[in-house]
């Protein structure tokens, strides 16, 4: 790695506590307070995945935007979904891509929809006449409801169909378009470990994410592709404010050993890390924690 790469980074100075506020669902990064870290000035890569081409979900904002940025700076071309609603999240994400120098393809899809996730798939192969990494970022929650009895059926729906249906038809999709060497990495989660009482159903889908990482990476080892996830702690993203109370967006994060919440920049190197095929060729089947010290086993 050269001088230049890697993260510059003055974690002293993240926030440890946040102004309470409060988003509608999916929330737009324009509208948090303070804004997240992303990478847009501390990032800077060292060509790691250079020639290779990623599809990001959800790579609009929060810890999807953290790692199309940090893809492109490693040299990567990068797809991307977002949906209709994000829509200024994703120009500003797609910039990024393009200052960096790599080809950008933002797709705007709802991917609860089983055609959603195979268009969705068919225009980043036919942009970038292929896949090399897949990542299955997008991710719903809802936190203002407390208890079962509260978990409504649209709700239920939502959760289950944008973290576990998408999941499985998005990585169907791709699968024809990848070969020996390429990877899936999918975003879990700590509550897969610890899982919050007002997140019942959001747990259950993370905590299911995990089971399908290792029995993915199995069944695909023998063709040379590796399946490994990553489980974020607490991280500053719009779905924080969208999907939290404000007095809870207040302490978000503090219940960590290292006391505040993560940005999702520093998540991304992780998902770097895991879609190197030279630093990370003989690693498959792993959930790799980035939690703030919070236990991941």
């Amino acid at each position: 790695m050269s001088s230049d790469s890697g993260l510059r980074l003055r974690p002293d100075e993240f926030p440890r506590e946040f102004p309470a506020q409060q988003q509608e669902p999916p929330g737009l990064t324009g509208d948090m307070e303070p804004k997240p870290d992303h990478g847009e000035e501390s990032y800077h890569g060292s060509r790691r995945l250079a020639g290779l081409r990623a599809l990001i979900t959800g790579g609009d904002s929060g810890i999807g935007r953290a790692v199309a940025i940090a893809y492109a700076r490693e040299g990567a071309d990068v797809a991307f979904t977002y949906l209709p609603d994000e829509e200024r999240d994703a120009e500003d994400t797609n910039s990024l891509i393009t200052d960096a120098g790599q080809q950008a393809v933002a797709i705007p899809s709802d991917l609860r929809e089983l055609d959603a996730c195979r268009d969705a798939v068919g225009s980043a192969v036919d942009e970038l006449d292929g896949i090399d990494i897949l990542v299955n970022n997008a991710g719903f929650q809802m936190a203002r409801s407390v208890g079962i009895e509260q978990i409504s059926p649209e709700q239920l729906d939502r959760v289950f169909r944008t973290n576990l249906y998408a999941l499985f038809w998005v990585t169907q999709a791709a699968l024809p378009h990848m070969h020996e060497g390429s990877c899936i990495i999918n975003n879990s989660s700590i509550q897969a470990y610890d899982p919050s009482t007002s997140l019942l159903d959001y747990a259950a889908t993370k905590s299911a994410i995990n089971n399908f990482t290792v029995n993915l990476a199995a069944e695909l080892g023998p063709r040379g592709i590796r399946v490994n996830a990553v489980a974020p702690g607490p991280i500053w993203t719009p779905l924080q404010p969208a999907t939290q109370p404000p007095e809870r967006v207040e302490k978000f994060g503090q219940d960590t050993p290292m006391g505040r919440a993560g940005q999702p920049v520093e998540v991304a190197p992780a998902f770097v890390f895991l879609a190197s095929p030279v630093e990370a060729s003989y690693i498959s089947g792993t959930v790799l924690g980035v939690t703030g010290g919070k236990p991941v086993f």
